[in-house]
């Protein structure tokens, strides 16, 4: 029995939707359809009963689901092991991610995979927390990393927290905040503020704090903001993390009465991550606690 049609038989019972399986699968409907009935032949029973509004397992099919799960864990440890032993990923990974995660996470990982794994192809895609978080749950994403939203996430997904870190203001050295040891959200109320777009974590929690907050600009960009800032635009309130590219002659001064803010990663919850995308997942995961590391070691107070 070729292992690929359990693949897809279980693909199948976890969408409950012949068409889902496929998307996942990367295969057409119609293909899928054609291998879990050549399966079905080889086994000599019935194990899906299919409908409009979809499908779901057999009494039979259901009693193969942990041998069929088993037969799959099994080949996707082979494969891992012969990847590990050869050094050799390849395939394509699609990851989700938000300006200021792309620059301070996402990039020194492509950097790395680029060494490790030059047969490693992937895809970043910028965008809105909750923007990113919608397209894991269509599987257009292998995963997302991204600050998480206020709201509750959807049942589709589960997200995993990779670091935590505080809010702040951003500001011209010689701005007439920036020598206050930390600010409240009430000492922002008469100043311009550069924010990010509607619909992002940081508006979010800008809002949050303040009600009716003088909007100067509102950046597509973490660095968008910081140069605004730079420009003399506004302040902007933002993490303190810090890249190579960043922008020079700013002070980042905590919020005490902000709440802090995590950076999550998001898959979905009926995912079975190729062995590609899970040595991806560990790279963002050791960088995200190297960038933790780094700025605690930096501001120790900021921990």
């Amino acid at each position: 029995m070729r292992v690929e049609r359990a693949r897809y038989f279980l693909a199948a019972v976890e969408t409950g939707s012949l068409r889902a399986a496929a998307e996942r699968c990367g295969i057409s409907q119609p293909t899928l359809g054609q291998q879990i009935s050549l399966l079905e032949e080889e086994l000599d029973v019935v194990v899906l009963t299919r409908s409009r509004t979809g499908v779901r397992p057999t009494p039979a099919g259901q009693g193969l689901l942990e041998s069929m799960s088993r037969l799959v864990a099994a080949e996707d440890a082979v494969l891992e092991a012969a990847a590990q032993s050869s050094n050799s990923y390849s395939g394509r990974v699609a990851i989700g991610t938000i300006s200021v995660v792309a620059g301070t996470v996402i990039a020194p990982v492509v950097g790395r995979l680029r060494d490790l794994h030059p047969d490693l192809r992937f895809t970043v895609r910028e965008g809105g927390s909750t923007e990113i978080e919608s397209q894991v749950a269509a599987g257009e994403l292998d995963f997302g990393v991204v600050t998480t939203p206020r709201r509750p996430a959807p049942s589709s997904i589960e997200r995993t927290i990779l670091l935590r870190f505080p809010l702040g203001v951003v500001m011209p050295r010689g701005h007439l905040l920036a020598d206050r040891g930390s600010l409240r959200w009430e000492d922002l109320e008469t100043w311009p503020i550069v924010t990010m777009r509607e619909g992002t974590v940081m508006w979010e929690h800008l809002h949050a704090g303040l009600p009716r907050p003088d909007v100067v600009v509102e950046a597509t960009s973490a660095r968008t903001m910081k140069l605004m800032v730079a420009s003399g635009a506004g302040i902007g309130v933002l993490g303190p993390f810090e890249t190579t590219v960043d922008v020079p002659g700013l002070r980042w001064v905590p919020l005490h009465d902000a709440h802090s803010v995590s950076i999550e990663l998001v898959q979905r919850r009926d995912s079975r991550p190729s062995p590609s995308a899970l040595v991806v997942k560990r790279l963002i995961t050791a960088q995200a606690a190297e960038l933790l590391a780094s700025t605690i070691n930096r501001h120790p107070e900021r921990a």
